[in-house]
């Protein structure tokens, strides 16, 4: 069975959601605290999955869906981008005080007005957990990395 954009599309809506879900188990049950950086994929995550969600429901095979899926490969592009600096450049850093993503979760006011989902508690470099041997931000790269192929894969394939 192959799949169709819509399948992609939900499928991705489904583990941007799940991720976030993860990350939010984490937190609270076993206190991993979260950094800007993780705390930026968080919001990531959650409007790639809108665009996603809303990309597969639409009607029919048209240009609106594939437009919804072209924002939510963007947003997967910048979870890459993410979670690459978060991995290389701010988990070496003793605090991620007025980095671009700290500046966006605090001045947009999600960091304070959304605590529970965007609070930053940690700097990276505390931030820094291993799951099965592997950095948590490598394995928000590859989920981006994965999103985002699927999601060019439903944008260009033939219907």
């Amino acid at each position: 069975m192959k799949p169709t954009s819509r399948c992609l599309l939900l499928l991705v809506a489904f583990l941007s959601f799940a991720a976030v879900g993860v990350a939010l188990i984490s937190q609270y049950a076993f206190g991993l605290q979260p950094c800007a950086w993780c705390s930026m994929q968080r919001l990531i995550y959650l409007v790639l999955g809108a665009f996603a969600l809303v990309g597969a429901l639409m009607p029919g095979q048209g240009v609106s869906r594939r437009i919804a899926a072209a924002i939510a490969a963007l947003l997967g592009i910048a979870g890459v981008i993410a979670a690459w600096y978060q991995h290389s450049v701010a988990a070496q850093m003793f605090s991620c005080d007025r980095t671009f993503a700290d500046r966006l979760m605090v001045d947009s006011g999600l960091e304070e007005g959304i605590t529970w989902l965007f609070g930053i508690y940690a700097s990276c470099m505390d931030a820094t957990a291993y799951i099965f041997g592997i950095e948590y931000a490598i394995w928000s790269l590859v989920l981006f990395a994965l999103m985002t192929l699927a999601l060019v894969w439903s944008i260009f394939k033939r219907h």
